[in-house]
Order: structure tokens, then sequence, then C-alpha cells
């Protein structure tokens, strides 16, 4: 009889997480395609329901060729601080079930819950338990891999989407595993894939079979080492506690390349107030600053400063964020993507000083701003300097991400 409470590793997934967020939020959406993105020139698609996906759209394709696929989808603007929230939901059912969370990103994490089998039966029984409370209580679908190890548990949940479950037993990893196609191995992407397959081998089982010093000269000493070790199912890495958020960001990149510095400082001004609202929503200031500026031949500049006292603060970040920007002194330049980033987090609202100065009066504004926006929607209070329609393609439209 197979004894599956070896299986602790679990690989916890959300099913198209940010389209599901999408129809959560918005249920006269349920069962029609679903393309979340920027429209426009240069949108790209962030996720996308399975309903869209039956027309072959798929994340990271631009918007305008997805909407050839499904003509007929709602296209959804992201929503990344929603995200994040709905994101702390899920990271805290399973922070429930155990401490040894090890999340991976917004929608999926690993976790290690032999910890939890007294109190919770087995692999199989958490499982089950984490989905029906993931969509009690969250209300949107996951899929769960579990086995012996993070490369086959991750490859499980790959399988059984969406809405699944897959238990794979140490016994029946190299069943699962061999025959599937060299790109579902972890560190084979584009480029290892493409020289594998011009060499015949397209199975991860093609890979375990190969000697390690073919694999070693086609791919270098560490990597073809590494991959036929995976190629077996051995992989003795373990869940990792997470520890704090190391950077919040935002980016967008235009529609058009933009001349108009009026209007990247306003995009610079929107970004500032997204980076900041996140800070808040996760109680944490930053200490530096970064701007990022892609021209249009994708030279790609960052200037980043560090502040006497950390923040959490739109008008502040805006302030060093336009200083870094001015510096630069661009005149003619035309620009692609713009970016502001906050990194040296530490816990804690910005610390206030003796006496109020300009930070606290903005700090209590931009807070009742957060309460208004969480009640009445994204575009419930904005900035009149963002009304402004710009002349060439500078509108707020693009890709705001982590």
């Amino acid at each position: 009889m197979t004894d599956y409470r070896e299986c602790r590793i679990l690989h916890v997934d959300m099913d198209a997480f940010y389209a599901s967020v999408a129809v959560l939020d918005a249920p006269h959406l349920r069962g029609l395609p679903v393309i979340v993105g920027h429209a426009g020139g240069r949108g790209v698609v962030l996720s996308a329901t399975y309903e869209a996906r039956a027309f072959g759209v798929r994340s990271a394709m631009p918007v305008s060729a997805a909407m050839r696929m499904a003509p007929q989808a709602v296209v959804v603007e992201p929503r990344h601080e929603r995200y994040a929230e709905v994101s702390a939901q899920v990271m805290a059912v399973f922070r429930d079930v155990t401490p040894m969370v090890e999340p991976l990103s917004l929608d999926e994490a690993f976790l290690d819950v032999q910890g939890a089998y007294r109190l919770f039966g087995g692999p199989r029984e958490i499982a089950r338990s984490i989905r029906a409370r993931i969509a009690d209580e969250v209300g949107i679908t996951c899929s769960v891999g579990a086995s012996v190890s993070k490369l086959v548990a991750k490859i499980a949940s790959a399988l059984c989407k969406p809405d699944g479950l897959l238990v794979v037993p140490g016994s029946g990893v190299l069943d699962v595993i061999h025959p599937l196609p060299i790109e579902r191995l972890w560190g084979v992407g584009a480029t290892t894939a493409g020289t594998l397959r011009r060499l015949g081998i397209t199975t991860i089982g093609d890979i375990a079979h190969t000697q390690v010093p073919t694999l070693q000269q086609i791919l270098g000493d560490a990597h073809g080492a590494a991959l036929h070790e995976l190629a077996w199912g051995r992989d003795t890495r373990d869940v990792v506690v997470d520890g704090p958020e190391k950077s919040i960001g935002a980016e967008v990149t235009f529609e058009h390349d933009l001349s108009d510095m009026e209007a990247v400082r306003a995009e610079l001004l929107r970004l500032s107030g997204s980076v900041a609202r996140r800070l808040r929503a996760a109680g944490l200031s930053a200490r530096t600053i970064t701007v990022k500026v892609r021209f249009e031949d994708f030279t790609t500049v960052t200037r980043s400063r560090t502040l006497s006292d950390p923040t959490d603060v739109g008008h502040r970040v805006y302030e060093v964020t336009a200083s870094l920007f001015e510096a630069l002194r661009l005149q003619r330049a035309r620009i692609r993507l713009v970016g502001v980033r906050a990194t040296g987090l530490t816990a804690g609202a910005r610390p206030e000083g003796l006496f109020e100065d300009a930070d606290d009066t903005w700090s209590a504004v931009e807070r009742v701003a957060d309460e208004a926006l969480s009640r009445f929607g994204d575009t419930a209070v904005t900035s009149a300097r963002l009304l402004r329609p710009w002349p060439d393609g500078g509108s707020g439209s693009g890709a705001d991400a982590r």
C-alpha cells in the first residue's frame, strides 16, 4: 500500500489568478473569455480565463493578437493593489495550515505540511481542505500538486490544472515525469530547450538517459549535471520560509514612444502614488527610491536616491522620482517605458517627527484617499494632473507590474 504521507511538499497555484480576480469582482463576466491587460498598441496579456485560452490566448502575447484570436473577449484593466489584497487572503489560508510557507509570487507557494499531519490528516486531506477554503473564503479556485520534492509538486500542480489535485508518491515520480516534454523541467528555458531538441532530446526521460558528460558538453558542467539530477526526480531543496518583501515597484510601457516630458512626469506621478499605496497596504516604508527610463532603442537607465528617513508617502516618493528624472536632463529623447521602485523596506509606517511637517499632512490625505479607493474603486480619487489627455500616447496605459 502506498504511503502518501511522504508527499509533504505541496505546490499550490491559483488558476488564472488575475483573470479569476476580475471575474470575482464582476460576476457577470463568469463563463466569458476575459483578458487582463491594457488594450492598445503595446499592451500584453497578463492573464486570461480558460474560456479565452480555448481560443489560443496566452500570457505575454500582445493584447491586439489575443483579440484577433478571440474578438468576443472582454479586456479588463489590471488592478495590482487588488491582486495584492487577494494574495494576502490566500497566504493567510496557507499559514493557518503550516508556518512553512514559501511564496513564489502573488498566486503560488510551496508548503511543507509534514508538521500539520496530526491536526489535519495526510497530504491529500490537507490539499483538499486548502482548495475548499480558497474557494469558500476567497472565491477563486486553485490547483495543488503534492509530492516528495518541490520539483515534482510543481509539475503535479501544472498537470492537474485547472481546479485539480494530484498526489505523486515517490514510487510514481519517474512514471509521471519521464514522458513529459523537456520544457516541464525546472531549468529548461527556451534556449536550452531549443539546443536539446535539435539533438533529439525531447522528453525528461531522454535527459535522464543521456550521459552526464554529454549533457555537460552541451550545456556546461553545472547546468548539465543539475538537469540530469532533476530528470531522475532528485531534488533535495527544502521549503524556505519567506522573509519580508524586498522591493515594491510599478512601471508602464507606453502605447507610443513619448517625447512630451510633461506627459512622462505625469506618469511618474501616477506610478509613485501606486508604489506608495502598496507600501501602506503592506505596512512598509522605503528608504531608497529608484526611477527607471527605457528609450526607443531599448537603452535603459536607472537612478536611485536613499532618504534619511523611510517613507510611505506618495508625495515624497514623487518628489524624489521627479528630481532623479530631471537630473537626466532629457529634452528630445523618445521614451518607451518608465518605472518607479522602492527598496530598503522596513516594517511600519514612516516615523512621524515631533512636529507636524508637510509629509505628515500628505500622509493623512493619502490615507483618506486609500479608504475611498478601497470602498469605491481605483478611479474614485486621482490627481487633477492625471486628467489631462496627453497628445502623443501618454494616457497612463501600459503594463503596471511588480
